[in-house]
């Protein structure tokens, strides 16, 4: 995207235009792929959409979760010194009532806008939270399946399933998303939990990257020090379980995933295995060494 100071660049024709859509604040891991995907040359972001995490909402002190996903969007582009380049977008504030439900949502809007364009770079919509916005993108315009790639961050693993965060923030949304004909890629949790980082390594490598740098890892220890339960979080370390998405998109790990019948997902999260000859892209792996060594260097490179 234009205007946007970047430490290098890669050619035009290898980029590609990227929507991020992200429930922000649910808790603190989505900031640090934001920003990586912020500093990524071959990424063109289009828009940065506020997802609702409402199911889970009330983790929090009020209960508008697309909201403070909005505020931490626009104060990450504000830290960042993008906010004129990369617009917050507000995404639906609720969940899906039905599986053909289509309440109001810009982020659908603007995935639908940049879907139907011809002749663009391929479009690519990553989801780090429920896939509220992707459903009512294709409710909307079906034929935006044939025109996006989604990337979702979500989901039990394999073949059983179960309760899993972002799936339980909209179940109907991911079922109308699994039914359509979209080209899917699904890291569940069993996968995304695997980008683990130790709090002493963000505070050695993350704090000293400028302002952004050291409000990612604030806020990051804010939480951790909030929470109670006894086995979550576990004191020293987090899971960067967004983050995926982002390296994904740089390289898409051809040996790490298997093509799988999509499934029907039930009320209480498990996979119905039906027989369909619609497939999902499931992740077994994702190298946490290259998706974390890319965001600290970007981090230096940018803002040491």
């Amino acid at each position: 995207m234009s205007g946007r100071r970047l430490a290098f660049d890669i050619p035009e024709w290898r980029k590609i235009r990227v929507i991020i859509d992200t429930d922000a604040k649910n808790e603190a891991d989505d900031q640090f792929a934001i920003v990586h995907g912020l500093l990524t040359p071959r990424f063109d972001i289009l828009g940065i959409v506020a997802a609702q995490f409402e199911n889970t909402g009330s983790m929090m002190e009020r209960r508008d979760t697309m909201r403070q996903s909005y505020d931490e969007i626009e104060k990450l582009l504000s830290l960042t010194g993008f906010a004129k380049e990369a617009p917050a977008i507000e995404g639906a504030l609720k969940p899906l009532e039905s599986l053909r439900s289509a309440p109001e949502s810009p982020g659908a809007d603007l995935i639908v806008e940049e879907a139907m364009k011809e002749g663009e770079k391929p479009l690519f919509a990553v989801f780090m939270g429920p896939l509220t916005n992707m459903a009512i993108a294709l409710l909307r315009e079906p034929r935006v399946a044939e025109r996006v790639t989604v990337v979702w961050i979500g989901g039990e693993d394999y073949p059983n399933g179960g309760w899993e965060y972002n799936l339980f923030n909209d179940i109907h949304a991911a079922n109308v998303v699994f039914a359509s004909g979209v080209e899917l890629w699904q890291v569940p949790r069993g996968v995304y939990s695997t980008i683990r980082i130790s709090i002493a390594e963000l505070i050695h490598k993350v704090r000293p990257c400028g302002k952004v740098g050291a409000y990612l890892v604030e806020q990051l220890c804010d939480f951790n020090n909030s929470m109670k339960y006894p086995e979550w979080p576990k004191g020293e370390m987090w899971s960067l379980g967004d983050s995926p998405c982002i390296s994904l998109l740089l390289d898409e790990h051809e040996y790490g995933y298997k093509m799988l019948p999509r499934p029907r997902i039930s009320s209480d999260m498990y996979y119905i295995h039906e027989k369909t000859d619609r497939k999902v892209r499931v992740y077994h792996y994702v190298d946490s060494r290259f998706t974390l060594e890319d965001m600290f260097a970007k981090l230096a490179l940018h803002y040491l």
